[in-house]
């Protein structure tokens, strides 16, 4: 919690519905949630914090279709014990948000149909593996992105119990998962390949924000993560380079693209103060592109600033330790009207201002 506080980030705990109980993830949303007088309540405030931590997202269980996990049961047992463990958290705090366990396919669609009320959001998860050619390689992380929005659209038309209620998607693992381990187990590294399938796979989340509430890159440190450390160092992976920029630079009110932008693939949003737009280009040819463009709702001043992510083969990475091979390049751009730049085998944002 002290992390996350740090970090000026919501928590998002999910409690044990393997071998746990309801009572055991009662308990726990009491001891983050309750009032000093309730009986966890008083625990924390004995460990040093008086104050309710305030956590709002509780995920019930995790990957609990697949037999790997502690506690895996069948389906139509599943789902009566995630009604269970949301009614028990419920009544101890019920302003939280629950996130069931979902898979696509029938797991999600009996989550949907028979758990409806006792849940907020939907849990999926994608991996992705290496595939020989680059653009193959890229698309992939849209492709499943965009796969997982249109099924779901199709559970919230067939399934009665969604008629009147919508479950948007918390897409809390996503990532590439290949390759050896050089950074302890599942820490294998990134290339700059993957980070334009990450960047790819933002854009497809920002096109279909109907249907996504959250999606959380998995993970952070070593274990696929988006920062790798030796003993002595630290580096940001292509990929953790790719969310920096996109969190640090990209708008947060997306406008909507048309027209045909392929081979690249685009995505524009507002600065929140409208002082600016910015448009993201991923670019997973070997040869530059222009993007010719143009925005109805804003003119443009002419000038603003690239930020490009690029390398000089699409296996470029970084190693804590050593110079890096990819890095964030930043350049004032002047004289924009309605042509873009992309590099080869690049991730460029664009913000251009606005008069």
């Amino acid at each position: 919690m002290a992390f996350c506080r740090e970090l000026k980030t919501e928590p998002y705990i999910a409690v044990n519905s393997g071998l746990g109980d309801a009572r055991n993830a009662a308990e726990e949303a009491e001891y983050a949630n309750g009032s000093a007088e309730s009986p966890m309540g008083k625990l924390r405030a004995r460990n040093v914090h008086p104050e309710a931590y305030g956590v709002k997202f509780w995920s019930i269980g995790n990957e609990m279709y697949g037999d790997w996990q502690l506690g895996h049961m069948p389906l139509d047992e599943y789902v009566k014990k995630h009604n269970a463990f949301a009614e028990a958290m419920r009544a101890v705090d019920p302003a939280i948000k629950l996130i069931g366990v979902g898979a696509t396919g029938e797991w999600s669609q009996t989550m949907l149909a028979r758990c409806a009320e006792h849940m907020d959001f939907l849990s999926e998860h994608f991996y992705c593996h290496d595939r020989p050619g680059l653009m193959s390689h890229v698309r992939q992380i849209p492709d499943n992105v965009r796969f997982k929005a249109d099924m779901h659209r199709k559970y919230q038309r067939e399934i009665p119990a969604l008629a009147n209620r919508k479950i948007p998607i918390a897409l809390d693992e996503w990532n590439y998962w290949y390759g050896p381990e050089l950074y302890g187990q599942i820490g294998p590294r990134y290339f700059l390949k993957d980070a334009l399938g990450i960047a790819a796979g933002l854009h497809e989340y920002f096109r279909n924000t109907d249907v996504f509430y959250m999606a959380n890159y998995a993970q952070t440190v070593n274990v696929i993560g988006a920062i790798k450390t030796s003993k002595t160092a630290a580096a940001f992976e292509t990929t953790g380079l790719v969310l920096k920029l996109y969190r640090q630079a990209f708008g947060s009110l997306p406008i909507k693209v048309t027209g045909d932008a392929a081979p690249l693939d685009v995505a524009a949003a507002w600065r929140e103060d409208r002082k600016a737009v910015t448009i993201g280009i991923v670019n997973a040819t070997r040869e530059a592109q222009t993007l010719e463009f143009s925005i109805d709702e804003a003119k443009l001043s002419g000038q603003g600033t690239r930020y490009i992510i690029t390398g000089k083969d699409p296996n470029a990475h970084n190693e804590p330790g050593k110079s890096p091979g990819v890095i964030i390049e930043e350049e004032p751009v002047k004289e924009i009207e309605n042509r873009l730049k992309a590099p080869p085998i690049s991730v460029c944002v664009y913000v251009l201002d606005v008069k």
